[in-house]
């Protein structure tokens, strides 16, 4: 019996020596396998780690303080106009000092109201002339308001018409606000007056937008053959653990994760959202953030809220008349008629209705894409709209990319590059996150290149510096660019408002968006780029606001981007 029991151990040790012995001659393999079974183990093992991740997060100290380091030292003038575009946007708010109000005592747009301000000499109204209403802000208690810092919009709009325009709201802070507007059609136009949150929900917004840069977070997955592991990665994270550090050598913008525990900063394979914190807000000031009662709710007027506009006035009846007619302040730029948006920055609109348009105005173009999701929505449009355009399979992840479509008939590429983090896309792999202004950089240009740009949507969640800091790389890009090849075409897509519920508004609030987009305007001033003005036109339109505009929408953008590409000769030719 101990014989056979020796027999049996002498066999197994045998085989297991052997099964050493193939596994060290064939480790390479082994290593380098990567069949549909690895694939399927990886991707499970993935989903686990990713289900646990929220467990370890950082711990933010309310202060920016850890990434005082952090981006490349600014110059002194880069500082100047830091601080420039920083008081540009500053927003009156409660008074300081004040202890957090309760409900009944803010802005509640029930109570509210607004009326209509008769002309000058209380004559008719005629095109050319300016609109203004008086807004008057109560509390739940029906108690006027006495300071300013409400958010609030405006357009004026004739639903027989298919017309509208965006109109300018002055804070006057003492609770009164003006909204006024130019009168650019004949036949009725009536007022709506908006208010998106009060001025304490501002106050609100403002700090999570300082304090709380982590309220959306991010993850990588560091992977080494069989063993893997994910961690939480930020522009700005808290000195607990070491970091990995991966800010761009050109640019200098920072990145960085937390080091895994068994694996180097190199196995990093992607990017991704992790998720959003919760519990960012009291219970007290959660009832500034109520659907239907202080977000996005309409004020009503006293009296009329409509008046009908006549034509222009004729020359001599101006001459004549003892009360000059007040002169236009607003400068617009375009407003809806018929559905069709009508630029007033001098650009002659053109109505792309039909492909074989687009495919002329195209031919011999490369397109270069670069941004958020709001412009990978025009190159969608555009391969939608356009049979010829065939989008090449790049293999690349959905609602990611990066996407390229041919039109090899027309010598037409359409190309599409998210920008480099933070982006909140699902999974990007890390040798496909690129910064724009690296991208930029790269580009030959030319009179038949034509780049388009949307930079927004994805920095709502840091402080106003991070956003400064990225746009000041792409513009150095684009002056570049625009140096060695003049002909080069670059167009800005500028932010958009978006629907809002109590939970979006901490982290994707139209008042974040706004504030982007007056930073983005005053940075890009007097550069040799032009503008679709997104944040116009989702105002001045009555269907609801969404992140991703609904098609009419869009249809306009393209067609004023295709303007600007391909101009009306004719119309050119007459001025």
């Amino acid at each position: 019996m101990c014989r056979n029991v020796s027999k049996y151990a002498l066999i197994f040790l045998f085989l297991a020596l052997s099964g050493f012995i193939f596994l060290l001659r064939n480790i390479h393999t082994v290593e380098n396998w990567n069949c549909h079974t690895i694939s399927a183990l990886y991707q499970l093992q993935s989903r686990i780690q990713s289900s646990f991740l929220p467990v370890n997060l950082p711990t933010f100290h309310h202060n920016r303080s850890f990434c005082a380091h952090l981006g490349q030292k600014p110059t002194p003038e880069d500082e100047l106009e830091e601080r420039y575009l920083l008081d540009s946007i500053t927003w009156p708010g409660p008074p300081p000092r004040s202890s957090p109000r309760a409900l009944r005592q803010t802005s509640d747009p029930v109570h509210s109201l607004f009326a209509v301000l008769p002309t000058q000499g209380g004559r008719e109204w005629h095109v050319g002339d300016q609109l203004e209403a008086l807004v008057q802000m109560h509390d739940f208690q029906g108690r006027p308001k006495r300071y300013g810092g409400d958010f609030i919009l405006a357009r004026l709009h004739s639903p027989e018409l298919g017309a509208g325009v965006a109109g300018k709201v002055l804070d006057h802070k003492n609770g009164f606000y003006s909204a006024m507007f130019p009168l650019l059609w004949v036949g009725s136009a009536q007022i709506e007056i908006t208010l998106v949150h009060p001025s304490e929900a501002v106050a609100v917004l403002r700090r999570l937008r300082e304090e709380r840069p982590d309220r959306v977070f991010f993850k990588s997955l560091f992977r080494l053959g069989f063993l893997s592991e994910t961690t939480v990665c930020n522009m700005c994270l808290p000195l607990e653990q070491p970091l990995c550090n991966y800010t761009d050598l050109y640019t200098g913008e920072p990145w960085y994760c937390y080091k895994p525990k068994m694996l180097s900063c190199d196995s990093r394979i992607n990017h991704a959202k992790a998720g959003y914190q919760k519990h960012l807000i009291t219970n007290k000031e959660a009832l500034l953030f109520q659907s239907g009662v202080n977000i996005k709710v309409p004020i009503h007027a006293s009296g009329p809220d409509g008046i009908d506009v006549l034509p222009p006035r004729k020359e001599v009846e101006v001459e004549s008349s003892s009360v000059k007619p007040e002169p236009i302040k607003l400068a617009p730029s375009g407003y809806y008629y018929e559905d069709s948006w009508r630029p007033l920055s001098g650009i002659t609109m053109r109505q792309f209705n039909e492909s074989s348009a687009v495919t002329q105005c195209l031919k011999n173009k490369v397109i270069n894409m670069y941004g958020d999701s709001t412009v990978r929505q025009w190159f969608e449009y555009l391969i939608t709209l356009v049979p010829g355009l065939r989008e090449f399979n790049l293999n690349s992840p959905m609602n990611v990319g990066p996407f390229m479509a041919v039109d090899s008939t027309h010598n037409i590429l359409l190309k599409y590059r998210c920008h480099g983090p933070p982006i909140r896309f699902s999974t990007v792999m890390a040798s496909e996150l690129r910064y724009v202004s690296n991208e930029l950089d790269g580009l030959s240009g030319g009179p038949n290149t034509v780049v388009v740009l949307s930079i927004w949507a994805h920095f709502s969640t840091f402080p106003v510096e991070v956003y400064i800091r990225r746009l000041r790389h792409v513009r150095r890009s684009l002056v570049r660019l625009l140096d060695r090849a003049p002909g080069t075409m670059v167009v800005i897509r500028s932010g958009n408002l978006q629907a809002l519920d109590p939970e979006v508004s901490l982290y994707n609030s139209d008042w974040y968006s706004l504030q982007l987009d007056e930073v983005l305007r005053s940075m890009f001033k007097g550069l040799n780029v032009l503008l679709v003005d997104a944040w116009e036109m989702s105002l001045a339109h009555h269907l609801p606001h969404a992140l991703h505009p609904p098609p009419v929408i869009v249809k306009n953008m393209i067609d004023t981007l295709l303007s600007y590409v391909c101009p009306d000769k004719t119309k050119r030719q007459l001025t």
